[in-house]
C-alpha cells in the first residue's frame, strides 16, 4: 500500500512539484506527515532534480532539433570514445539530452535548442567536425518553436503511471 502511495506521490510531483505536502496529502488521501516522509525518501532515492520548463520562445529560442547519427566506434576503444562523447556534449549547453540508441538506421541522438537556423547550422558543423572520424551519417528533425502547429505542448503534467510499475 505504501509503495502504491509513494508511486502516486512521485507522479503528482512530476506533474507539479510546487504543490505543498498538505495539498498533496489531500489529493492522495493520506496525512501530511506521511507525504513529507515519503517525499524525503523519494528525494534521496528516486528524484534526480526539480526543474522548470520555460517558454523557450520567450528566452529567444526559435528551434528545437532532434539530431540522429550513425556512429562507428571501435569496440576496443569504446570506453574512451564514450568519455570523449560525454565531454563534447557537456560542453554544449544547448543540448538537453544525448544518448546512444537504436532505430531508423541510427545509433545516437540528441535534443537541442537553437536561437535561429544559423546557430543550428553551426551546431551541425560542430558535430561533423567533432565527430567526423566516427560519423557515417547524420540527420535531423527541426521543430519551429515560433511558427509551428503545436498539437500538445511539452509538459510532464500529462504523464500518468507507467504500465508495469
Amino acid at each position: 500500500m505504501r509503495k502504491k502511495i509513494a508511486l502516486k506521490l512521485l507522479f503528482e510531483l512530476v506533474k507539479n512539484s510546487k504543490r505543498s505536502d498538505r495539498e498533496l496529502a489531500k489529493i492522495l488521501g493520506v496525512s501530511q506527515p506521511t507525504i513529507t516522509r515519503m517525499r524525503q525518501k523519494l528525494e534521496k532515492r528516486t528524484i534526480r532534480e526539480y526543474t522548470a520548463i520555460p517558454d523557450w520562445v520567450e528566452l529567444g529560442y526559435e528551434l528545437m532539433a532532434f539530431t540522429f547519427a550513425n556512429l562507428s566506434f571501435q569496440p576496443s576503444e569504446m570506453q574512451e570514445q564514450a568519455r570523449i562523447a560525454k565531454d563534447w556534449f557537456m560542453k554544449h549547453p544547448n543540448v538537453i539530452f544525448a544518448s546512444n540508441g537504436d532505430g531508423m538506421g541510427k545509433n545516437g541522438m540528441c535534443i537541442s535548442f537553437h536561437k535561429d537556423y544559423t546557430s543550428f547550422a553551426k551546431f551541425i558543423t560542430d558535430c561533423q567536425v567533432g565527430w567526423g572520424k566516427f560519423m557515417r551519417d547524420i540527420q535531423f528533425f527541426i521543430v519551429s518553436l515560433k511558427g509551428g502547429v503545436v498539437l500538445k505542448p511539452f509538459s510532464l503534467k500529462y504523464l500518468e503511471k507507467v504500465e508495469g510499475l
